[in-house]
């Protein structure tokens, strides 16, 4: 099931994470960093809920790297590192890192040098995203329904 408009998708059926990467890799026209993580990873970050609700014009992100880096910055730390700060790191949690962002043409581009500040490559999604990714995966499949309606 696709989720969003940038490409992140729950499998609902066990599958190597080989083959799932290879078999995504197969049908991209072009060449891709593939970042795959475990929805109970996901749930359960989210259920800690270490990004307390943001003030209007911030928005809470997750970046989940794409392996655990060999070095990573401090953390807490705010982007640009002088003046009003774009975005702000307030942690990490293994493979995911949260923080928030201001809603400005630069905060994005300061969103995309995660992948330098944490030496690998980095895929981030809005808030809103990773909640629904958590409703999806907590909501019983459909194949499970239809088993459940026909007992």
């Amino acid at each position: 099931m696709s989720i969003g408009a940038a490409g992140t998708f729950v499998i609902r059926r066990p599958i190597a994470r080989s083959q799932l990467r290879d078999e995504i890799a197969r049908r991209l026209p072009f060449e891709a960093h593939i970042v795959i993580c475990e929805g109970r990873d996901i749930v359960r970050l989210m259920s800690a809920d270490h990004v307390a609700d943001a003030a209007p014009g911030v928005v809470r992100f997750i970046s989940v790297l794409s392996r655990r880096p060999r070095g990573a910055p401090p953390l807490p730390m705010s982007i640009p590192d002088s003046g009003e700060w774009l975005v702000k790191i307030l942690g990490r949690d293994g493979r995911f890192v949260f923080g928030v962002y201001r809603r400005h043409m630069k905060g994005s581009v300061y969103l995309g040098s995660l992948d330098r500040l944490f030496g690998v490559p980095v895929t981030t999604r809005n808030w809103n995203t990773m909640s629904e990714i958590v409703r999806t995966i907590s909501a019983p499949s459909a194949s499970r329904r239809e088993r459940s309606r026909r007992r």
